[in-house]
């Protein structure tokens, strides 16, 4: 593995060096002309190669949507799964064959609908899955339904009145869930969006990466507060490690009295108390306070970057320990005596 990344449960290194051409197929790429997915796809497969991995040792699972048809692009091995189901199938991958690199590819749809609860589960248990959540507040793959992220009022074939639902916030469900990493970034900053790949491949446990991704058909211009030149200084909290955490023109995060995070205008005399950025801080609550920051309908005072990056014991290690002491303490496992033991019943 290239030098800074530390060894992903042992992932055997590439013999030879890899280049973005490696990790494409000769498959066609299928999106809509203009989707943001293909600028995450591209921004992957020039990522992949700095971790020296070799590419049958790197698994894609996706579920269903737009974006879970990443697999058939990615020249590692994979899996088109189904509604929901991506982090359990790769759960069980990533606990079961420690010396794989397992990405899981999903959508707002995918991932926070139907797959909620597999979602959360991976996070709390913090598998070893790199997970990439593709937001577009949208359900592309089936034309324009509203999704679990989409604002209210969203008025789309489902919603012709507009949409009652209050949106989730993806970051904050993670944190809730106790995720050990979770980041958010945007599908044409190719420059971020790397350097946040390369922040969730070092990191040892389950890695949450929300990724803005524009639905030109069905949500076109979604995210555009956030990518024009002339409103994204002003919606954009640039977050980095260590740095005060300022926005815009005078913009800054501060803490106020009752503990609340607050945006005010730094001047000289506040200037020592502006908030700085502490990713790996071990209170949930400090990362919870970050993703809430964000206003739900207009998408002002958007944090990207690192929000949350700690340290807790990963489920693989855990499970494998566990078996060992199993097997060290009884010996081999008795199958027939587990069948026949005494919890069996009679019927008739």
């Amino acid at each position: 593995m290239s030098e800074g990344f530390p060894s992903l449960n042992l992932v055997p290194k590439s013999e030879l060096p890899l280049a973005a051409r490696d990790f494409k197929t000769d498959q066609e790429v299928r999106w809509c002309p203009g989707c943001g997915d293909y600028a995450i796809l591209a921004a992957v497969q020039s990522f992949m190669p700095e971790l020296g991995i070799k590419r049958e040792n790197t698994v894609f699972v996706s579920g269903i949507g737009c974006s879970s048809r990443f697999p058939y692009y990615m020249n590692t091995f994979g899996m088109h799964s189904i509604h929901g189901r991506a982090p359990a199938i790769a759960t069980g991958l990533a606990a079961s064959r420690p010396d794989l690199s397992v990405w899981v590819v999903t959508g707002d749809g995918d991932a926070l609908s139907i797959g909620g609860n597999h979602l959360i589960h991976a996070l709390r248990r913090n598998v070893n899955l790199k997970i990439l959540l593709f937001n577009n507040r949208i359900y592309g793959l089936t034309k324009g339904q509203y999704s679990p992220t989409s604002e209210v009022g969203k008025i789309t074939k489902s919603t012709p009145m507009g949409s009652l639902d209050h949106p989730f916030n993806p970051l904050s469900l993670a944190v809730g869930a106790e995720a050990t990493f979770i980041a958010r970034t945007i599908d044409s900053d190719r420059q971020h969006l790397t350097s946040v790949l390369r922040a969730a491949a070092r990191h040892q446990g389950t890695a949450l990466v929300e990724i803005y991704q524009n639905c030109n058909i069905f949500n076109d211009g979604a995210f555009e507060l956030l990518k024009e030149p002339g409103t994204r200084d002003e919606a954009l909290i640039r977050l980095e490690h260590g740095q005060p955490i300022t926005f815009g023109t005078d913009q800054g995060v501060f803490r106020d009295p009752d503990g609340e995070l607050t945006i005010d205008t730094v001047t000289e005399a506040n200037r020592d108390r502006v908030l700085v950025h502490d990713a790996h801080h071990p209170s949930a609550a400090r990362a919870f306070a970050l993703t809430r920051l964000t206003d739900a309908d207009l998408l002002h005072h958007t944090p990207i970057g690192v929000i949350r990056d700690t340290a807790r014991p990963v489920y693989d290690t855990l499970m494998t320990d566990q078996v060992e002491a199993a097997v060290a303490s009884k010996g081999r496992g008795d199958l027939a005596g587990l069948l026949a033991g005494n919890d069996t019943w009679t019927v008739g």
